[in-house]
């Protein structure tokens, strides 16, 4: 039997789920999403699925993903995929992969890294994969591990204490477009929901006359439209929500702004992508939020 595979990551983290199946089957993905997939290969053997939370100052996804990565080259694994949030596919990615059920496993759409890997150099092929993701000052963790020998065992490493980056603010109307085409999202910041409600109020608004002008000026052009929601309220409740109210902004942007509908899509992530803490009046407000993906490159 193989050894167990150690690995160290920064900060105070606490494994919040663990599955092993001494038969099981994982669809590692090997590249990121394209035409309508991600590229991966069925691998079999004993399967560890775990999730792990980590706390600590300043973290960043660079920072937890550098000394996994570092450590499983060590250990003589071939690197397959690594990627960060949109490199990987952004929200395709993060949708078409499987990950661990919320609240173990967070994934912020636009603050992840993924790494797979393989080793064939010792009496059965073993296969790892590591996803990270950062919101706030919490890390989340998810190692799949495929092949013979034990579940990987993780151990605790020092937190770097470099002061943490402050979080950027939404943009405003006028750069809606630039902060679209440099970052690959936006916070659309002059929409207004009535509270509870999926619909979006009447009114015309800057953000999307010019989200609009963009589509419409070249029709290859995608977009997702992604809602979010503060957390108060079950997480079935705010998915669906935050579902509805993107779903109201593209209909929005069908009828008055005459955008295409094939050009744009929907979806909702709830309370899993927060931006702010939800402790306070201003974290929540700024988590109620409509977010525009761009989907393809220019």
């Amino acid at each position: 039997m193989a050894s167990a595979l150690d690995l160290t990551v920064p900060g105070e983290a606490e494994l919040t789920r663990k599955e092993q199946s001494a038969a099981g089957s994982y669809l590692l993905p090997t590249g990121p999403f394209s035409d309508g997939q991600v590229p991966s290969i069925d691998v079999e053997g004993l399967v560890s699925r775990q999730a792990w939370r980590i706390e600590g100052e300043a973290l960043t996804t660079l920072k937890l993903l550098v000394p996994l990565r570092d450590q499983l080259t060590e250990e003589g694994y071939e690197i397959l995929l690594d990627c960060a949030d949109r490199e990987c596919g952004g929200f395709d990615f993060r949708f078409n992969t499987e990950i661990l059920p919320a609240p173990d496993m967070f994934v912020d759409l636009f603050d992840f890294r993924f790494l797979s890997a393989r080793k064939t150099d010792g009496p059965s092929a073993e296969y790892v994969s590591c996803l990270v993701s950062v919101t706030g000052q919490t890390g989340y963790l998810q190692l799949v591990t495929v092949g013979g020998g034990e579940a990987p065992k993780v151990e605790i490493g020092a937190v770097d204490t470099a002061s943490p980056a402050s979080p950027p603010l939404p943009a405003g109307t006028a750069d809606i477009v630039d902060q679209l085409r440099s970052q690959g999202h936006v916070v659309l910041p002059d929409l207004v929901f009535d509270s509870g409600s999926s619909a979006l109020a009447e009114g015309s608004y800057d953000s999307l006359a010019a989200l609009a002008g963009f589509l419409n000026e070249d029709a290859s052009r995608r977009i997702a439209l992604v809602g979010h929601t503060d957390t108060v309220g079950g997480l079935d409740t705010n998915v669906a929500l935050s579902r509805r109210r993107a779903a109201s902004v593209l209909e929005r942007l069908v009828s008055r702004y005459e955008v295409p509908r094939a050009q744009m899509e929907s979806n909702g992530m709830g309370y899993l992508s927060p931006v702010a803490p939800n402790t306070t009046e201003a974290g929540r407000e700024a988590n109620r939020r409509v977010e525009a993906v761009l989907l393809n490159t220019e």
